[in-house]
């Protein structure tokens, strides 16, 4: 037989091992309430989904088509609301609460809060020996550089920030404090506001795909305006957006945008929107607050989205659509509420 890629090595510990809590001390952390108090000293070291949780885990269930693995489940404790605890095994202690996905992550949290943001990926304090950084960029304390990083003239970072390896940053830009820029990413013409994390491969404050088109030529316009992101914004992998021609181009506080989203010079997104991976929001659309952009969707150019309008997957939207709107409404999709199924 052929050797696997572990044989003759220690498996690698990516992130720090938790310490074991018992139910009480998990109780506390998820704002939950134990139902079987005579288990409080059972001890729980990690959490771990339905299937895969074993009798040292804490898993949770809320969502009705996992009912098969809710009863097969071999964990020590679930999170679960009172309207389904009755369906837990007789061996998991039951911690009761009205939202058991946001306990969960509470719980996660405490457990391996070293993995909720990116850190450098080096583990160094302070400006790596390789990294470039010109004489009158402004860091704040705590700011880490890692390898390879080249940042700009007049560029200022707050405290706490991590700028990852192979990061450039360009002249002026404005990074607040607690954000994580992650390695290979580009950023320029940008003012980004506190703790906002841009993954690996993100492209910030390029120009964009402005052109008239004629027989001969295609004459550029210059693209002049910026890119804003408000605090509390994350953005996947691989996410570009263009800096403004005409106006900024603007993400609002506390949006979140999956992997592979192109944002387009002149676009607009609300506050606390959702884009889902390889969505396009097209050159001067805008997004209201609270707009949930299905994976693989697209909004076309100048077109203007409602708040708490919700998108479903590989929808195109080429019209303006009011607020408070389920698109496309024949599928039903974004209506389904799995959560509500009963238990059989």
């Amino acid at each position: 037989m052929g050797r696997t890629a572990t044989d003759g090595m220690a498996q690698p510990r990516f992130l720090n091992q938790p310490p074991a809590s018992t139910l009480v001390d998990v109780a506390t952390m998820a704002q939950a309430h134990l139902v079987d108090a005579s288990r409080g000293s059972q001890r729980i070291t990690g959490i771990a989904s339905l299937a895969e949780a074993g009798p040292i885990h804490l898993t949770f269930f809320d969502n009705g088509k996992f009912a098969a693995e809710l009863r097969s489940t071999l964990a020590g404790a679930c999170l679960i609301s009172e309207r389904f605890e009755a369906a837990v095994p007789a061996h998991v202690a039951v911690l009761r609460s009205a939202d058991p996905l946001r306990a969960f992550i509470r719980v996660a949290t405490e457990l391996n809060g070293d993995a909720l943001r990116p850190r450098s990926w080096f583990g160094i304090v302070g400006i790596a020996a390789s990294a470039v950084v010109h004489p009158t960029a402004r860091l704040e304390d705590g700011v880490v550089v890692d390898p390879l990083a080249v940042i700009g003239p007049g560029v200022e970072i707050g405290a706490d920030t991590v700028i990852g390896s192979g990061v450039i940053i360009g002249a002026n830009v404005r990074i607040g404090r607690g954000c994580s820029i992650g390695p290979a990413s580009s950023i320029q013409f940008a003012l980004i506001g506190n703790n906002v994390v841009l993954q690996s491969g993100c492209h910030i404050g390029q120009d964009g795909y402005g052109f008239a088109f004629g027989p001969d030529v295609a004459m550029k316009l210059p693209h002049g305006g910026r890119v804003l992101i408000q605090n509390d914004v994350e953005a996947g992998a691989g996410t570009s957006i263009n800096r403004g021609s005409l106006r900024d181009t603007v993400i609002g506080e506390g949006s979140k945008i999956d992997n592979q989203v192109r944002i387009g010079h002149d676009a607009s997104i609300g506050r606390f929107c959702r884009l889902g991976a390889q969505s396009g929001v097209a050159g001067s659309a805008t997004l209201g607050d609270r707009v949930d952009l299905g994976t693989a969707s697209q909004v076309r150019s100048h077109v203007r989205i409602g708040d708490r309008v919700k998108v479903v997957p590989a929808s195109v939207i080429d019209h303006d659509i009011s607020a408070d709107r389920l698109l496309p409404q024949a599928t039903g999709v974004a209506q389904s509420d799995p959560a509500g199924e009963e238990l059989n």
